[in-house]
This record gives C-alpha cells, sequence and structure tokens, in this order.
C-alpha cells in the first residue's frame, strides 16, 4: 500500500488512545480517534468523582500526541465492505485499518426495579447523574451498593469515607479475585468505616424500588439511593455491524487482535476477544492491548510477522478511600498470590499506579514506542493446552 494511509480509532480509552500514539511512528498514517466525549475519562476514577475526590477527567491534549485528529461524535455503525464508520451526526468517515476500542459499560440489570430505581456508575455521565443525585440526599440517608467486585468496593469505601451510611451487598463472595487474607483485610478496612457487608449465597438483590431494597432471601433494605456496580458488558456496535463477537458482544479476533472476519478490523481493550479466551477486563490489560493491536498493524504494513498476544498481569490495586487500599499481588497469568499489601503504603502504590496510567499516555503521545507490557503470562501454552484437552474430549478420551 503506497501513499497516505488512513487508521481510524473507534473509542478514545486507555486502549484506543494507546494504540493510536503508538501508530505515531510511523509517519504515512493518518490516525482518527471518534470518541462521544471531548475529554479523556479517567474510569478508575469514577468512584473518587461521585464522591467529589477528583475530576476523573483529563483534556485529550494531554494525552493524545501531535497530529492524531479527534472527532467528538458517536459511531453507530461499522461497514466492513465499504470500510467506513457512520456517526451519530450523520456523517460517514472512511478507513483503510480500524481499531475498534469502544471499551465496556454496565450490563442492563434485570432484576425489577434496578433499571428505574438504580445508578450506575461504569460511564462518566452516570458518575456525574450519581453525584448530582448524593448532593440532593440527606447526608444521613441510607445508600446500597450492589456488587462485590472492585468497583463496588471502591465506591462504598469512598462514601463512606465521607460520612455516608452505607450497605454493600455483595451478590456473592467480596471481592472474588481475591484470596482470603486479602478479602479479610478489605472487610475489615471497610467495617472500620461504617460499612455493612452483605455476602453468601443470600446477597442477591431481587427487586429495587425507589426507598429500599429486597433481597432474595425476603430481607428489606432501606434505600434511599442504589448504586448498581454488577456485571459488565460491551455496546453492540460489532454485532451490529455483522461482525463476529463472543456471547457478551466481544469482537471475535486472532492472537495479534485482527478480526476473524477482517483483516483491517482490529480489536483492543474490554471489547476484543481473541482466540474466544479474553484478558479480565481492566486498565491494566487495556494499554497492553493497545500497544500489541498498534504493533500487528505496524508488523502488517511492514510486511513482516507480528506477534501473539503474550501478557503478564501483576494483579489487582482496590483504594479503600483516600488514605487505604488493598493489593492483591498475581502471577502473570492473572492467578492470585496468597501474600497482599494493605494500608497506608498500600493507598500511596494505588495512587501512583492512577497517575502511571496517565503519564504512561502522555509519555507515548511525546515518544511513540516508550511504553512497554509485562510478558510472561504464558497464554499459548495454556490455549496450547485448552485445544489439547478439548480434542481429547472430542476423540472420547
Amino acid at each position: 500500500m503506497t501513499g497516505n494511509i488512513n487508521v481510524v480509532v473507534v473509542g478514545g480509552g486507555y486502549a484506543g488512545v494507546m494504540a493510536a500514539n503508538r501508530l505515531r511512528s510511523r509517519a504515512d498514517l493518518s490516525i482518527t480517534v471518534i470518541n462521544p466525549r471531548p475529554r479523556f475519562v479517567e474510569r478508575i476514577r469514577l468512584h473518587q468523582l461521585v464522591a467529589g475526590t477528583s475530576q476523573a477527567v483529563v483534556a485529550y491534549d494531554e494525552v493524545l500526541g501531535d497530529g492524531v485528529s479527534l472527532i467528538v461524535d458517536e459511531a453507530t455503525g461499522i461497514d466492513p465492505a465499504r470500510r467506513t464508520v457512520a456517526l451519530a451526526s450523520g456523517d460517514t468517515i472512511a478507513y483503510d485499518y480500524l481499531i475498534y476500542a469502544v471499551g465496556s459499560r454496565n450490563a442492563a440489570p434485570s432484576v425489577p426495579g434496578a433499571a428505574e430505581y438504580s445508578y450506575g456508575i461504569a460511564e462518566f455521565e452516570q458518575a456525574e447523574r450519581l453525584r448530582a443525585a448524593l448532593a440532593e440526599t440527606d447526608p444521613a440517608a441510607p445508600i446500597t451498593v450492589v456488587g462485590g467486585g472492585p468497583t463496588g468496593i471502591e465506591t462504598a469505601a469512598e462514601l463512606a469515607e465521607s460520612g455516608r451510611s452505607l450497605t454493600l451487598v455483595c451478590g456473592g463472595q467480596l471481592g472474588p479475585y481475591l484470596r482470603t487474607p486479602a478479602r479479610r483485610a478489605v472487610a475489615r478496612r471497610l467495617t472500620a468505616l461504617g460499612v455493612t457487608i452483605i455476602d453468601g449465597p443470600d446477597a442477591k438483590v431481587a427487586a429495587v424500588h425507589p426507598h429500599t431494597v429486597t433481597l432474595t432471601d425476603g430481607r428489606e433494605l432501606p434505600s434511599e439511593i442504589t448504586i448498581w456496580t454488577a456485571g459488565f458488558t460491551v455496546p453492540a456496535l460489532a454485532a451490529d455491524s455483522g461482525l463476529s463477537t463472543d456471547a457478551v458482544g466481544r469482537l471475535r479476533t486472532d492472537e495479534t487482535l485482527v478480526s476473524i472476519d477482517n483483516p483491517r478490523i482490529l480489536a483492543v481493550g474490554d471489547v476484543a476477544a481473541p482466540t474466544d479466551q479474553p484478558l479480565r477486563m481492566s486498565c491494566q490489560a487495556a494499554i497492553p492491548l493497545g500497544i500489541h493491536a498498534a504493533e500487528t498493524l505496524l508488523s502488517h504494513l511492514s510486511d513482516t510477522e507480528p506477534r501473539l498476544l503474550n501478557i503478564g498481569f501483576v494483579g489487582q490495586s482496590i483504594s479503600l478511600g483516600r488514605h487505604q487500599a488493598t493489593i492483591q499481588p498475581a502471577h502473570r497469568d492473572d492467578t492470585a498470590m496468597r501474600p497482599y499489601l494493605a494500608g497506608r503504603l498500600a493507598a500511596a502504590i494505588k495512587e501512583a499506579v492512577c497517575k502511571s496510567t496517565i503519564n504512561t499516555l502522555r509519555n507515548e503521545a511525546r515518544k511513540p514506542g516508550s511504553a512497554f507490557t509485562i510478558k510472561g503470562g504464558k497464554r499459548q501454552h495454556r490455549l496450547a493446552a485448552a485445544r489439547l484437552s478439548s480434542s481429547e474430549k472430542l476423540a472420547g478420551r
């Protein structure tokens, strides 16, 4: 291919911004990012936005490199045959290559009343709406947070530290990723902040009402504001555009992040399902996936063989207010270790991680190729073992 090459990145989150910045290492690429918001959203700080301890946004001038165009609009359709993206404004953008990076969002709750009477927090607009509702609610009013994962824990802790009366309904186990010692540390901190934790088999919500929450065992909890953090999904844009997706809606790709349908489309971040074995939805995976997709495209344009996916993890860090945190280290294959770190040191590390995430994007914007990925997850070995096991089952062994 000769002449200028148009690359369109649909989505301006962690993965999309990183991919766009890394592609700047090649001068003949014209790179456009399409995003519905005019500012970059730090999703890992949205619980702080709700509590009023962070704005959770950064100007795109700070994180996108020179020469990358930003279109503030929403992609409504992809036409792989014509290689175009339709926008909500009515415009159409042509591409030579497309990087699909639309991210994830709260799954629509199926529990009766949840859609009408609860607040999400996975998106900037949801967090702003929740913050406004809290500002209009008596500080002593009871609040229920539904979901015992990192988002639910961090939201409950942040609001409890500000003096709110909180109940955390885990929907099962508190911090399911955590090993038992780290889970107990999180529970101790939440309890110290005054959070009531409801976990175990009966810790599920059966219905949400304007001022109460009903659990599956029949208990009624007073709740002036109910915050729903349980479950994440992805936009239906890929599926609606006729591309192959998994059951959740993530774009199915090979191990280089290229769509199994179309060699000119790649997926990154929470919407990528390489070999139907997606990585954990997280900022920790999004940035390396953005790097990998960009490197795949650069390899393709240079007629070199792209590398197979090999991303390692380091664990999970959970803030527990502004002064405490718990860090669960992990093996590079994303399985949690037994040791953990908690307290003020963990909080300092957590804050450093949040700052370094933005700094990584800034540095890549200034100098493409500066960001690196942690390798060693042994993903290919696990996939090979899974294929062997599947073959043996099919053979009736």
